[in-house]
Protein backbone atom coordinates (compact mmCIF):
# COMPACT_ATOMS: atom_id res chain seq x y z
CA UNK A 1 0.00 0.00 0.00
CA UNK A 2 1.61 3.01 -1.06
CA UNK A 3 -0.55 4.71 0.73
CA UNK A 4 1.68 4.22 3.98
CA UNK A 5 4.61 5.63 2.11
CA UNK A 6 4.39 9.02 3.69
CA UNK A 7 2.05 10.51 6.73
CA UNK A 8 0.53 12.48 3.63
CA UNK A 9 0.07 8.78 1.52
CA UNK A 10 -1.12 8.04 4.55
CA UNK A 11 -4.24 8.81 3.48
CA UNK A 12 -4.02 5.95 0.84
CA UNK A 13 -2.38 3.64 4.04
CA UNK A 14 -4.76 3.50 6.73
CA UNK A 15 -5.20 -0.04 7.44
CA UNK A 16 -4.22 -0.79 4.37
CA UNK A 17 -1.44 0.84 5.82
CA UNK A 18 0.17 -1.99 4.36
CA UNK A 19 0.92 -3.66 0.99
CA UNK A 20 4.14 -5.69 1.04
CA UNK A 21 4.76 -8.92 0.46
CA UNK A 22 4.26 -11.22 -2.68
CA UNK A 23 2.11 -14.28 -2.19
CA UNK A 24 2.03 -17.75 -3.36
CA UNK A 25 -1.10 -19.31 -5.34
CA UNK A 26 -2.93 -21.99 -3.61
CA UNK A 27 -4.85 -25.34 -5.48
CA UNK A 28 -7.02 -25.33 -8.73
CA UNK A 29 -9.87 -23.72 -7.68
CA UNK A 30 -10.90 -20.82 -9.73
CA UNK A 31 -12.25 -17.80 -7.90
CA UNK A 32 -15.94 -18.10 -8.47
CA UNK A 33 -19.60 -17.58 -6.96
CA UNK A 34 -19.99 -16.80 -3.30
CA UNK A 35 -22.03 -19.70 -1.66
CA UNK A 36 -23.51 -20.66 1.82
CA UNK A 37 -26.05 -17.59 2.24
CA UNK A 38 -27.32 -17.56 5.55
CA UNK A 39 -31.08 -18.20 6.88
CA UNK A 40 -32.86 -15.32 6.84
CA UNK A 41 -31.12 -13.40 3.75
CA UNK A 42 -32.41 -12.34 1.43
CA UNK A 43 -31.99 -10.01 -1.77
CA UNK A 44 -32.47 -7.24 -2.74
CA UNK A 45 -30.23 -5.84 -0.19
CA UNK A 46 -29.74 -2.04 0.02
CA UNK A 47 -26.41 -1.08 2.30
CA UNK A 48 -26.26 2.75 2.95
CA UNK A 49 -22.96 4.27 2.99
CA UNK A 50 -21.22 7.94 2.70
CA UNK A 51 -21.32 7.79 -0.70
CA UNK A 52 -25.05 7.00 -1.47
CA UNK A 53 -27.37 3.71 -1.46
CA UNK A 54 -26.72 1.28 -2.84
CA UNK A 55 -29.14 -1.79 -4.36
CA UNK A 56 -27.84 -4.93 -5.05
CA UNK A 57 -30.81 -6.75 -6.52
CA UNK A 58 -29.37 -10.98 -6.01
CA UNK A 59 -26.80 -12.46 -3.93
CA UNK A 60 -23.42 -11.74 -5.63
CA UNK A 61 -21.95 -14.72 -7.65
CA UNK A 62 -18.29 -12.61 -8.53
CA UNK A 63 -17.14 -10.51 -5.93
CA UNK A 64 -14.11 -7.84 -6.43
CA UNK A 65 -12.66 -6.67 -3.30
CA UNK A 66 -10.55 -3.34 -3.67
CA UNK A 67 -8.53 -0.90 -0.85
CA UNK A 68 -7.64 -2.73 2.07
CA UNK A 69 -8.66 -5.82 3.80
CA UNK A 70 -12.12 -6.06 2.00
CA UNK A 71 -10.60 -9.15 -0.04
CA UNK A 72 -10.39 -10.82 4.00
CA UNK A 73 -13.58 -10.78 5.02
CA UNK A 74 -14.86 -12.30 1.80
CA UNK A 75 -11.97 -15.24 2.45
CA UNK A 76 -13.07 -15.24 5.73
CA UNK A 77 -16.54 -16.01 4.60
CA UNK A 78 -15.53 -18.70 2.44
CA UNK A 79 -16.07 -16.32 -0.72
CA UNK A 80 -13.02 -16.28 -3.34
CA UNK A 81 -13.13 -12.55 -5.16
CA UNK A 82 -12.47 -12.89 -8.59
CA UNK A 83 -10.06 -9.99 -8.76
CA UNK A 84 -8.99 -7.98 -5.73
CA UNK A 85 -6.48 -5.23 -5.52
CA UNK A 86 -2.76 -5.91 -4.97
CA UNK A 87 -2.24 -5.37 -0.48
CA UNK A 88 1.71 -5.37 -0.62
CA UNK A 89 3.35 -1.83 -0.32
CA UNK A 90 7.05 -1.01 0.51
CA UNK A 91 8.29 3.06 1.78
CA UNK A 92 10.45 2.64 -1.58
CA UNK A 93 7.25 1.97 -3.92
CA UNK A 94 9.41 -0.84 -5.22
CA UNK A 95 7.26 -4.08 -4.20
CA UNK A 96 5.96 -5.87 -6.42
CA UNK A 97 2.32 -6.46 -6.23
CA UNK A 98 0.86 -9.27 -4.27
CA UNK A 99 -0.48 -10.17 -0.80
CA UNK A 100 0.33 -10.75 2.11
CA UNK A 101 0.80 -14.47 4.07
CA UNK A 102 -2.42 -14.45 5.62
CA UNK A 103 -4.62 -13.80 2.46
CA UNK A 104 -2.69 -16.47 0.57
CA UNK A 105 -2.79 -19.03 3.53
CA UNK A 106 -6.31 -18.42 3.53
CA UNK A 107 -6.71 -19.46 0.14
CA UNK A 108 -4.58 -22.33 0.26
CA UNK A 109 -7.07 -23.50 2.98
CA UNK A 110 -9.95 -23.29 0.37
CA UNK A 111 -8.09 -24.79 -2.32
CA UNK A 112 -8.36 -21.66 -4.42
CA UNK A 113 -5.90 -20.02 -6.81
CA UNK A 114 -4.53 -16.74 -6.52
CA UNK A 115 -7.37 -14.28 -8.49
CA UNK A 116 -6.47 -11.37 -10.70
CA UNK A 117 -4.74 -8.69 -8.55
CA UNK A 118 -5.63 -4.70 -9.48
CA UNK A 119 -2.24 -2.82 -9.43
CA UNK A 120 -2.40 0.08 -7.37
CA UNK A 121 0.86 1.73 -8.08
CA UNK A 122 -1.28 4.70 -10.19
CA UNK A 123 -4.73 4.66 -8.34
CA UNK A 124 -7.48 2.35 -9.02
CA UNK A 125 -7.32 -0.11 -12.14
CA UNK A 126 -10.79 0.51 -12.95
CA UNK A 127 -10.28 -1.77 -16.74
CA UNK A 128 -8.82 -4.41 -14.78
CA UNK A 129 -11.69 -4.38 -12.50
CA UNK A 130 -14.32 -4.34 -15.25
CA UNK A 131 -12.47 -7.28 -17.03
CA UNK A 132 -13.10 -9.64 -13.91
CA UNK A 133 -17.25 -8.60 -14.46
CA UNK A 134 -18.30 -8.42 -10.95
CA UNK A 135 -21.57 -8.63 -9.38
CA UNK A 136 -20.40 -6.54 -6.39
CA UNK A 137 -17.44 -4.37 -5.58
CA UNK A 138 -16.37 -4.49 -2.11
CA UNK A 139 -14.56 -1.21 -0.64
CA UNK A 140 -16.19 -0.86 3.19
CA UNK A 141 -12.88 0.45 4.23
CA UNK A 142 -11.27 2.52 1.39
CA UNK A 143 -10.76 6.20 0.22
CA UNK A 144 -13.22 6.28 -2.81
CA UNK A 145 -13.75 10.06 -4.46
CA UNK A 146 -17.10 10.42 -5.61
CA UNK A 147 -15.61 10.30 -8.98
CA UNK A 148 -14.08 6.98 -8.49
CA UNK A 149 -17.91 5.59 -6.80
CA UNK A 150 -19.66 7.23 -9.66
CA UNK A 151 -16.87 5.40 -12.11
CA UNK A 152 -16.69 1.83 -10.23
CA UNK A 153 -21.13 1.58 -10.18
CA UNK A 154 -21.13 1.67 -13.97
CA UNK A 155 -19.47 -1.95 -13.61
CA UNK A 156 -21.09 -3.33 -10.87
CA UNK A 157 -22.15 -2.19 -7.67
CA UNK A 158 -20.07 -0.99 -5.26
CA UNK A 159 -20.05 -1.00 -0.87
CA UNK A 160 -17.83 1.95 0.40
CA UNK A 161 -17.21 2.95 3.60
CA UNK A 162 -20.38 4.04 5.70
CA UNK A 163 -18.53 7.47 7.32
CA UNK A 164 -15.33 9.20 7.01
CA UNK A 165 -12.59 7.57 4.19
CA UNK A 166 -10.13 4.93 5.70
CA UNK A 167 -12.03 5.29 9.08
CA UNK A 168 -14.42 2.23 9.10
CA UNK A 169 -13.60 0.13 11.95
CA UNK A 170 -13.04 -3.99 11.28
CA UNK A 171 -15.72 -4.37 12.86
CA UNK A 172 -18.07 -2.66 10.69
CA UNK A 173 -15.87 -3.77 7.53
CA UNK A 174 -16.83 -7.63 8.00
CA UNK A 175 -20.60 -6.55 8.86
CA UNK A 176 -21.20 -4.10 5.38
CA UNK A 177 -18.88 -6.41 3.74
CA UNK A 178 -20.99 -9.71 4.29
CA UNK A 179 -24.22 -8.12 4.45
CA UNK A 180 -23.47 -7.73 0.83
CA UNK A 181 -22.57 -11.00 0.07
CA UNK A 182 -25.69 -12.40 1.67
CA UNK A 183 -23.62 -14.23 4.98
CA UNK A 184 -25.07 -11.39 7.59
CA UNK A 185 -24.77 -14.18 10.28
CA UNK A 186 -22.10 -15.69 9.35
CA UNK A 187 -20.17 -12.50 9.37
CA UNK A 188 -21.57 -11.47 13.05
CA UNK A 189 -20.68 -14.62 14.02
CA UNK A 190 -16.63 -14.12 12.81
CA UNK A 191 -16.51 -10.65 14.41
CA UNK A 192 -17.43 -12.63 17.53
CA UNK A 193 -14.88 -14.98 17.18
CA UNK A 194 -11.90 -12.44 16.65
CA UNK A 195 -13.33 -10.46 19.83
CA UNK A 196 -13.18 -13.28 22.14
CA UNK A 197 -9.07 -14.16 20.47
CA UNK A 198 -8.43 -10.76 21.26
CA UNK A 199 -10.31 -10.90 24.72
CA UNK A 200 -7.90 -14.33 25.57
CA UNK A 201 -4.61 -12.63 24.08
CA UNK A 202 -5.14 -9.65 26.38
CA UNK A 203 -6.21 -11.00 29.70
CA UNK A 204 -3.42 -11.04 31.39
CA UNK A 205 -0.96 -8.40 29.18
CA UNK A 206 -1.27 -5.30 31.82
CA UNK A 207 -2.63 -3.28 28.67
CA UNK A 208 -5.63 -1.83 30.62
CA UNK A 209 -5.40 1.39 32.48
CA UNK A 210 -2.47 2.54 29.99
CA UNK A 211 -2.35 4.50 27.29
CA UNK A 212 -0.64 3.72 24.04
CA UNK A 213 -0.79 6.23 20.61
CA UNK A 214 0.59 5.11 17.05
CA UNK A 215 2.90 7.28 15.11
CA UNK A 216 4.91 7.62 11.58
CA UNK A 217 8.62 8.73 12.68
CA UNK A 218 11.22 8.98 11.05
CA UNK A 219 14.89 8.48 13.08
CA UNK A 220 17.16 10.87 10.30
CA UNK A 221 14.70 13.58 11.18
CA UNK A 222 12.52 14.17 14.15
CA UNK A 223 11.37 17.95 13.77
CA UNK A 224 8.03 15.91 13.85
CA UNK A 225 6.24 12.61 13.74
CA UNK A 226 2.68 11.77 12.46
CA UNK A 227 0.28 10.60 15.07
CA UNK A 228 -2.23 8.68 14.01
CA UNK A 229 -5.71 9.48 15.58
CA UNK A 230 -8.41 7.44 17.22
CA UNK A 231 -10.33 6.63 14.04
CA UNK A 232 -7.67 5.19 12.29
CA UNK A 233 -7.77 1.82 12.40
CA UNK A 234 -4.20 1.16 13.70
CA UNK A 235 -5.23 3.34 16.62
CA UNK A 236 -8.61 2.04 17.23
CA UNK A 237 -6.85 -1.28 17.21
CA UNK A 238 -4.73 -0.39 20.02
CA UNK A 239 -8.10 0.45 22.09
CA UNK A 240 -9.42 -2.90 21.23
CA UNK A 241 -6.21 -4.52 22.58
CA UNK A 242 -7.09 -3.10 26.00
CA UNK A 243 -5.25 0.51 25.89
CA UNK A 244 -6.82 4.14 26.64
CA UNK A 245 -5.80 6.62 23.79
CA UNK A 246 -4.62 9.94 24.52
CA UNK A 247 -6.90 13.04 24.42
CA UNK A 248 -4.89 14.70 21.30
CA UNK A 249 -5.27 11.26 19.31
CA UNK A 250 -9.08 11.34 19.90
CA UNK A 251 -9.77 15.04 19.58
CA UNK A 252 -7.79 14.91 15.83
CA UNK A 253 -10.49 11.80 14.99
CA UNK A 254 -13.26 13.78 16.05
CA UNK A 255 -12.35 16.48 13.82
CA UNK A 256 -12.38 13.79 11.03
CA UNK A 257 -8.53 13.91 11.04
CA UNK A 258 -6.54 10.55 10.23
CA UNK A 259 -3.44 11.61 10.93
CA UNK A 260 -1.63 14.34 13.08
CA UNK A 261 1.40 16.18 12.49
CA UNK A 262 3.31 17.12 16.31
CA UNK A 263 6.65 18.98 16.22
CA UNK A 264 9.42 18.27 18.33
CA UNK A 265 8.79 21.40 20.12
CA UNK A 266 5.07 20.43 21.17
CA UNK A 267 6.16 17.05 22.12
CA UNK A 268 5.12 17.19 25.54
CA UNK A 269 1.54 16.83 24.15
CA UNK A 270 1.91 13.42 23.94
CA UNK A 271 3.33 13.63 27.56
CA UNK A 272 0.01 10.73 28.62
CA UNK A 273 1.54 8.66 26.48
CA UNK A 274 2.29 5.65 28.18
CA UNK A 275 3.63 3.22 25.06
CA UNK A 276 4.51 4.64 21.91
CA UNK A 277 4.20 2.13 18.77
CA UNK A 278 5.62 3.57 15.30
CA UNK A 279 6.81 2.54 11.92
CA UNK A 280 10.78 1.83 11.95
CA UNK A 281 13.24 -0.58 13.72
CA UNK A 282 15.15 -0.01 17.00
CA UNK A 283 17.14 3.07 15.24
CA UNK A 284 13.56 4.91 16.33
CA UNK A 285 14.04 4.42 20.43
CA UNK A 286 17.66 5.03 20.30
CA UNK A 287 16.99 7.81 17.95
CA UNK A 288 14.05 9.58 20.07
CA UNK A 289 16.64 8.81 23.52
CA UNK A 290 19.44 11.12 21.81
CA UNK A 291 16.76 13.43 20.84
CA UNK A 292 16.86 16.73 23.48
CA UNK A 293 13.07 17.24 22.86
CA UNK A 294 11.52 13.38 22.08
CA UNK A 295 13.82 11.96 25.41
CA UNK A 296 11.36 14.28 27.72
CA UNK A 297 8.58 11.89 27.23
CA UNK A 298 7.98 9.19 29.85
CA UNK A 299 7.47 6.83 27.04
CA UNK A 300 10.84 7.35 26.10
CA UNK A 301 12.77 7.66 28.59
CA UNK A 302 11.32 4.04 30.02
CA UNK A 303 11.97 2.29 26.78
CA UNK A 304 8.38 1.85 26.05
CA UNK A 305 8.50 2.02 22.35
CA UNK A 306 7.49 -0.72 20.36
CA UNK A 307 8.48 -0.63 16.37
CA UNK A 308 6.87 -2.85 14.08
CA UNK A 309 8.74 -2.28 10.91
CA UNK A 310 8.44 -0.85 7.75
CA UNK A 311 7.71 -2.96 5.12
CA UNK A 312 7.14 -6.27 6.04
CA UNK A 313 4.48 -8.47 6.53
CA UNK A 314 4.21 -7.52 10.55
CA UNK A 315 4.14 -3.89 9.51
CA UNK A 316 1.00 -4.19 7.72
CA UNK A 317 -1.19 -6.46 9.95
CA UNK A 318 -1.07 -4.30 12.35
CA UNK A 319 -3.63 -2.43 10.59
CA UNK A 320 -6.51 -5.06 11.21
CA UNK A 321 -8.42 -6.93 9.06
CA UNK A 322 -10.29 -10.20 9.30
CA UNK A 323 -7.05 -12.42 8.71
CA UNK A 324 -4.60 -10.12 9.83
CA UNK A 325 -6.14 -10.55 13.48
CA UNK A 326 -5.34 -13.87 14.43
CA UNK A 327 -1.91 -13.95 12.39
CA UNK A 328 -0.45 -10.98 14.15
CA UNK A 329 -1.96 -10.88 17.12
CA UNK A 330 0.04 -13.00 19.83
CA UNK A 331 2.64 -11.69 18.11
CA UNK A 332 1.87 -7.68 18.73
CA UNK A 333 0.34 -8.42 22.10
CA UNK A 334 4.08 -9.75 22.89
CA UNK A 335 5.81 -6.67 21.93
CA UNK A 336 3.31 -4.39 23.87
CA UNK A 337 3.21 -6.09 26.91
CA UNK A 338 6.78 -5.93 27.47
CA UNK A 339 6.96 -2.42 26.53
CA UNK A 340 3.90 -1.64 29.07
CA UNK A 341 6.01 -3.42 31.98
CA UNK A 342 8.25 -0.92 31.80
CA UNK A 343 5.89 2.17 31.91
CA UNK A 344 6.27 3.65 35.41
Amino acid sequence: MPRFRTAASLVAAAALVPALLTACSGGSTEPGPASGVAAGDSFPVTITHALGETTIESKPERVASISWGNQDVALALGVVPVGMDSQVWAWSGSAKPGVYEWTSDKLDELGADMPPLFDVTDGLDFEAIADTQPDVILAAQSGLTDDDYSTLSEIAPVVAYPGIPWFTPWRDQITLDAKALGLSAEGDALVTDLEKQIADATKDAGLQGKTAAFFFADPTDLSKVSLYTGGDPRTAFLHDLGFDLPKVAVDAADAGSFYLDVSAENADQLKDVDVIVSYGDDALLAAMQADPLWSTLPAVKNGSVVAVGDGDAFSAAVTPTALSIPWVLKDYVAKLEDAATKVQ
